[in-house]
């Protein structure tokens, strides 16, 4: 890895981050806050939430397995996405590389940052090798993209493929493990202090059922995450998203209950999907999701529209032609699916 002074932008390692209220008397205790211009009256909610969100990140750290130091939390997990083109690449001169297809919204980021996005394709078995993702770098390279396992396609990539990256690479590894929980491989954020140039993407989105509150999860070394809280906004994470965070975090258990039934209902679909005669192949998945290939993907997901069933049509996405994602509901829900088709 390059020093990380000659990966950050110039302005942004000599940038001297906005000085909240709540920053400036952190680690003394405090009664009377007349500080932060703030109505005295409708408690709870006039005061300001904690910046850098201690509490929360104390209560993730034991549940993720990562030191509150080296956890970032953003608005969903495109906030932490859009600060690494704002950390890390100069507009208009540096560029970055990526899967093909993936998550969408790597390259929207990266178009509003006016960052040049090199995408690569997967093979025919939605996987790459580190070598061919290498090849595409040049000196002005400063973020590798990786989502695994990657939407739109549900499968992992493979994991001696994503270390090659991240140890051949001298600028920034991205991670996303969004859909991690839903996989029987170990996540990486697990040996995050093994590689000073990896940051490993999650969020309460998916598996604790949790998108409503908008909380998205970056684990890097600490100097990265130092980085990340000079640029983000003073007050990102709101109060109402803290507190029902720690409210979900206190009941793991549930969240395990909840993985284990929708992967029987991913297996019940996967295998139900199989047996449609419109259905052509069912891709191999370690998400809350599978993508399938039909005869015609656009004709059955506009059917499927018109009776009030909403999928993802994928049609449109490179490698993914006739592609639809099916996200796994429940049990009610998937069997009204199944049963709609069947009567295509």
């Amino acid at each position: 890895m390059k020093p990380l002074q000659e990966l950050v932008r110039p302005n942004i390692w000599a940038l001297a981050p906005y000085s909240s209220a709540r920053n400036e008397y952190a680690g003394r205790e405090a009664r009377v806050f007349l500080d932060a211009n703030e109505n005295p009256y409708n408690q709870p909610f006039n005061r300001y939430p904690d910046p850098l969100q201690l509490e929360l990140k104390e209560a993730l750290s034991k549940v993720k397995g990562v030191p509150a130091e080296n956890i970032f939390l953003g608005n969903g997990s495109d906030e932490p996405i859009d600060l690494a083109y704002r950390c890390f690449c100069q507009p208009g001169i540096d560029n970055v590389v990526a899967i093909e297809p993936t998550y969408g919204m790597y390259k929207v980021c990266a178009d509003i940052n006016d960052t040049e996005y090199r995408p690569i394709l997967l093979d025919e078995h939605y996987q790459i090798t580190a070598e061919k993702l290498l090849a595409a770098v040049d000196e002005h390279t400063k973020i590798i993209w990786l989502c695994s396992p990657n939407n739109p396609t549900g499968n992992s990539l493979r994991r001696e493929e994503i270390v090659k990256v991240i140890e051949g690479f001298e600028g920034i590894v991205i991670v996303d493990e969004a859909y991690s929980d839903f996989s029987a491989v170990t996540p990486l954020r697990s040996e995050l202090s093994q590689y000073p140039n990896l940051i490993v993407l999650n969020t309460m989105s998916k598996a604790w059922g949790c998108a409503a509150i908008r909380l998205g999860m970056a684990f890097a070394s600490k100097e990265i995450i130092a980085i990340y809280n000079k640029v983000k906004y003073p007050y990102n994470i709101n109060q109402l998203t803290q507190k029902q965070a720690l409210e979900a975090l206190k009941d793991p258990y549930e969240v395990d209950n909840w993985v284990k039934i929708l992967l029987q209902e991913r297996g019940r679909m996967v295998d139900a999907f199989a047996l449609l005669p419109i259905c052509e192949k069912v891709y191999p998945t370690d998400a809350n999701f599978f993508l399938a290939k039909m005869t015609d993907a656009q004709k059955i997901y506009d059917y499927l529209v018109d009776r009030g069933i909403i999928i993802r049509n994928r049609n449109r996405v490179q490698l993914c032609k006739d592609c639809l994602r099916i996200t796994i509901g429940t049990k009610t829900e998937n069997n009204e699916l199944l049963a709609a088709l069947r009567q295509y």
